[in-house]
């Protein structure tokens, strides 16, 4: 699988699946531009030898620097999120469109202008959740409503684009060694009254694998989504959970 010579747009790079998912493309040859909100994180030498790009994907100034900086990309991963719990009956409007706005505003944005102008050949992939098919956790209610808006997304652009030869699918992972996941853990013990590590345990409880998974996992399989390997793949949404859910 080789990626030489073609250029990568990852969004949230600067941490967790999207560092991972930078460094496995430029790994495997891809010109990448690693975007996020954390400057210093994209300062890290992790994502040594990749052009970075410090904008805030919540608003247009910041999408329409992306969308400058990502000109004809071949690949798109759409890895950036934003997360915030509370009891559900506290979320606000406020909430809804700060989560909107990072989650699905600028997945369909940068969807659309960067996938509009993609060769024939390249490939999307969006990072949806698994919370959006499995939403029992009430406090990620808005953030899990995002994240199955994120889906119908990826299957919109599915059809839009394929008569172009350009593919779009999505990952719904599960738990991950993410600082997103530490954050969910904290908070959730916090709100619950509970200890983070009970929080864990009874997460973890529900993995068949009975573990959850490094960022490299997730970085793997959209690698292989983004490849020639999955040319007849377009559409589909691929669960990552170790077993957690299987539709």
């Amino acid at each position: 699988m080789t990626k030489s010579q073609k250029t990568a747009v990852v969004t949230g790079a600067a941490s967790g699946i999207g560092r991972a998912t930078a460094q496995r493309l430029h790994r495997d040859g891809a010109d990448v531009l690693a975007v996020d909100l954390n400057e210093a994180g994209l300062a890290s030498d992790d994502l040594a030898g990749m052009r970075t790009l410090a904008v805030d994907l919540s608003t247009e100034a910041g999408r329409d620097a992306v969308v400058e900086a990502a000109g004809a990309a071949d690949m798109l991963v759409n890895a950036a999120g934003l997360i915030r719990l509370k009891p559900i009956l506290d979320f606000t409007v406020q909430d809804i469109r700060d989560i909107y706005a990072v989650n699905v505003e600028a997945v369909w944005d940068l969807c659309s202008r960067i996938g509009r102008v993609m060769p024939s050949g390249g490939a999307i992939v969006n990072v949806s959740s698994v919370s959006a098919k499995l939403p029992s956790t009430q406090e990620t209610a808005v953030y899990a409503s995002s994240k199955t808006a994120v889906l119908s997304i990826t299957k919109s652009f599915a059809y839009a684009f394929a008569p172009r030869g350009v593919r779009v699918n999505a990952v719904c992972p599960g738990i991950m060694d993410t600082p997103m996941q530490d954050l969910v853990i904290a908070k959730l013990a916090e709100i619950r009254g509970v200890t983070p590590e009970h929080i864990a345990d009874v997460r973890m409880a529900t993995v068949p694998l009975g573990r959850g998974a490094h960022p490299d996992e997730c970085a793997g399989l959209i690698a292989f989504l983004l490849s020639d390997e999955a040319a007849y793949m377009t559409g589909q949404a691929i669960n990552q959970t170790g077993g957690m859910v299987n539709w």
